[in-house]
């Protein structure tokens, strides 16, 4: 039961993750898209 608990835990950790690089990877976008932000470098 507690090994089942890690993999599930290990998974939305994944998830987690994954949103975050959406975001970082929107914000870049919009950065660059409006000549400012991260898109500047």
């Amino acid at each position: 039961m507690g090994s089942e608990y890690g993999h599930h835990n290990s998974f939305a950790l994944i998830v987690v993750l994954f949103i975050l690089l959406i975001i970082v990877g929107a914000a870049c976008f919009a950065g660059d898209h409006f000549g400012g932000g991260y898109g500047a470098w």
